[in-house]
């Protein structure tokens, strides 16, 4: 139905305004043949021996009957030529209109063809980013739900069977079993507090406050705090800074980027690995990286490395994988003060990186 008022409503604009436009044209024409045209034929046909009366009905049967013929042949021209403009204009818009409607109930997967004018064609195109736009949101929504509800789920099924164990004194409650509680009890408090910190950046109003300070000390304080994660898993990180690098940043944020990025270094990182942290400035940034050597990530996965609640390695235990919300802390953080991130995986290196306006 609303396709069909569509294409009426253009089919009726554009031959209404063509038939005026033909009528405008109609009338300077008219002016000049029946006006001027008439008088100069009537003195013409006068001066070669015709009467006035003869003169007049001659033109009347030739010019003024051709005239009017033409005119109502070029307005019926007007019209069809309107009509066919509205369908080639009416057609790829109804495809439009069809596939919103289905995007509306749901269809994410839809596209729409690209036909039509250039400005239609401009059209169908921002649709389509629009719909891959939509369904790549849904893909990680429906995965941010059923990894939330698998992190969730381990740790309360771990705690409940604990709790029966207690209960039907299959095991003593003793300082280890209390140990274990305590440690089921503490993943959940860590993921709700991940869990806050990205909930706050997304309502957060406004860019959080950016000062201008050195980065040196940020990252030496960080690595410094790492240090005993390193040392358990046999890792000297290779630590390269100059003596002042200064850049426009949060450092309380700052700090608990560089703690994320150092914790996934010392979590992935081989025994005996290297781990290496660099910084430098650029044209209008500045630039820190972190490289550790290791098993790599595959090229189909770096681009999904930063979402909430991806993990590379499905499968892999709990002890190594984490809940898979430090990346995206990392970088909401790091873009909430006008910075970028990005990672590089290849050759055994896999480099993290993140930039700051300087």
């Amino acid at each position: 139905m609303s396709g069909r008022l569509l294409f009426r409503g253009i089919a009726a604009r554009i031959a209404l305004t063509s038939l005026l436009v033909t009528g405008l044209a109609v009338m300077v024409i008219a002016g000049g043949v029946l006006g001027v045209g008439h008088d100069v034929f009537e003195r013409l046909m006068v001066q070669h021996g015709a009467t006035v009366e003869l003169a007049r009905e001659m033109f009347n049967q030739t010019v003024t009957l051709v005239f009017l013929g033409s005119a109502a042949v070029a307005a019926l021209a007007s019209i069809l030529l309107a009509v066919l403009l509205a369908r080639q204009l009416s057609r790829p818009l109804e495809e439009i209109g069809r596939a919103a409607r289905r995007v509306a109930e749901g269809d994410l997967v839809v596209q729409v063809p690209r036909q039509g004018p250039d400005e239609v064609v401009s059209l169908a195109d921002s649709f389509n980013r629009m719909a891959k736009s939509l369904q790549e949101q849904e893909r990680m929504r429906r995965e941010f739900i059923i990894n939330a509800a698998h992190e969730l789920r381990t740790p309360l099924t771990n705690l409940q069977g604990y709790l029966e164990a207690l209960r039907d004194q299959v095991i003593a409650p003793d300082r280890e079993t209390f140990a274990s509680l305590h440690e089921e009890a503490d993943r959940l408090v860590r993921l709700s507090r991940s869990l806050d910190m990205l909930a706050a950046g997304d309502t957060a109003k406004g860019a959080p406050p950016a000062v201008e300070c050195d980065l040196v000390p940020l990252i030496a304080a960080a690595v410094e705090m790492a240090r005993p994660a390193f040392d358990r898993a046999g890792i000297r990180p290779d630590v390269q800074l100059p003596e002042c690098l200064n850049a426009r940043a949060n450092p309380d944020q700052l700090s608990q980027v560089l703690a994320n990025l150092l914790q996934n270094a010392a979590r992935y990182t081989p025994a005996g690995g290297q781990v290496s942290i660099a910084a430098e400035a650029r044209g209008g940034d500045v630039l820190v990286s972190l490289t550790n050597t290791g098993d790599g990530i595959p090229a189909s996965d770096l681009p999904h490395i930063f979402e909430r609640f991806y993990r590379v390695d499905k499968s892999r235990d709990r002890a190594r994988g984490g809940a898979g919300i430090g990346l995206a802390i990392v970088k909401q953080l790091v873009e909430a003060t006008g910075g970028r991130v990005g990672a590089e995986s290849r050759g055994g290196l896999t480099r993290f990186w993140f930039s700051l306006p300087a």
